[in-house]
């Protein structure tokens, strides 16, 4: 069947904070051609709303993964089958073996040293003071009906999203797709958890995506595991009770950079005529929490913080690919043509972050 003729996405709008400013121009010739139909990607005729197809963009190849794209194995939404206390307890000592393995690793890569000890130390106290929170949250996290966890969306390692899902399911909800922060080492699917349950008691589906984080994986891993995520939810979300013309794009710290360069990426394959596996066009909006866009002025800010400059050049894949990985940089290098694929862009950046601070916001 010939690919359908294009269908121009609505003028972006480009909102930010203290001055951000981001190029927001889209075709002057707007069509107002029709959107032709599909088939529901659940394939449940009438149970789903059509997922959206963009016109005019590139053939989009399906996904080739032997992940699931249906929740079909855990009995579909609303059917799960009832897990036991001795499962639920086993998953939880699952995860917190995965996490501190990798934590290891993580010292071992880096060495122990004083400033690293001493941070760690602060950041159990800092921990041990909000576990009230944190039982209360992780409780919700393993024991709560709402909560799909570990949903395998590829074939690389922690390529598995967490998904929250409203009570109401009568109808198809709108959906976020959010990239946690982290500091491209710590990131994990389960600090969304807050997140996800307080868009889903709006009426609002969460899909926290999980990646590879360093020394796991590199930049370009990290990139192409949320990409292969968002590539997931736009084929599937259907299939557990997501309005898939309704998918947000939301990233925070690390997640906000490693999410705003997969859009970017695929703006710029999806403008050259590329085989992809989603359009930009389908998501309707990016939103950025706290991030850093131009690695370039962040070294030495990081190597004060603790993130070495050694460590943050291989994280980055040298310092070469600086340019590369820094979505301002980009930004101002895309065509016309890449730049009206985007959907609306909106940042928001604490005036008190020192992690990453606010003037790391785009120029």
């Amino acid at each position: 069947m010939p690919p359908p003729s294009r269908l121009h996405p609505p003028t972006p709008r480009t909102r930010a904070c203290a001055h951000t400013r981001l190029p927001t121009s889209r075709r002057a010739n707007r069509g107002a051609a029709m959107q032709q139909p599909t088939t529901p990607v659940s394939g449940r005729a009438g149970a789903e709303p059509e997922p959206f197809t963009p016109r005019g963009t590139p053939r989009l190849r399906r996904r080739d993964s032997s992940a699931p794209s249906t929740p079909s194995a855990r009995g579909g939404v609303g059917r799960r089958r009832p897990t036991t206390f001795r499962e639920d307890v086993g998953h939880a000592a699952a995860e917190t073996y995965l996490v501190s393995r990798l934590a290891f690793i993580l010292l071992r890569s880096l060495g122990v040293g004083y400033r690293w000890i001493s941070q760690l130390i602060a950041l159990l106290v800092y921990a041990m003071l909000l576990m009230p929170g944190f039982i209360r949250v992780g409780y919700y996290y393993f024991f709560s009906t709402q909560v799909l966890r570990s949903v395998v969306y590829g074939d690389q390692p922690r390529n598995r999203l967490d998904l929250y899902i409203p009570r109401d399911r009568s109808k198809s909800c709108p959906v976020v797709a959010f990239v946690t922060g982290g500091a491209w080492i710590i990131g994990y699917k389960a600090w969304g958890a807050l997140l996800g349950r307080r868009l889903a008691e709006r009426g609002i589906m969460v899909a926290c995506i999980d990646y590879r984080n360093f020394p796991q994986g590199t930049i370009s891993d990290m990139v192409g595991d949320a990409s292969e995520g968002i590539s997931f939810i736009c084929e599937s979300i259907a299939s557990y009770g997501g309005d898939p013309n309704q998918i947000y794009l939301m990233g925070q710290s690390a997640g906000a950079h490693i999410s705003a360069c997969a859009l970017l990426e695929q703006a710029v394959k999806e403008a050259k005529g590329e085989e992809i596996y989603w359009s930009v066009t389908q998501i309707k909006a990016y939103f950025g929490l706290s991030g850093g866009y131009n690695m370039q002025n962040l070294i030495d800010h990081f190597h004060e913080r603790g993130l070495y400059r050694s460590i943050f050049l291989s994280i980055m894949e040298g310092k070469r690919s600086l340019a590369q990985f820094s979505p301002e940089i980009v930004t101002k290098k895309l065509s016309p043509e890449q730049i009206a694929l985007l959907p609306q862009i909106v940042l928001f950046h604490g005036t008190g972050d020192y992690s990453i601070p606010s003037s790391a916001r785009f120029d």
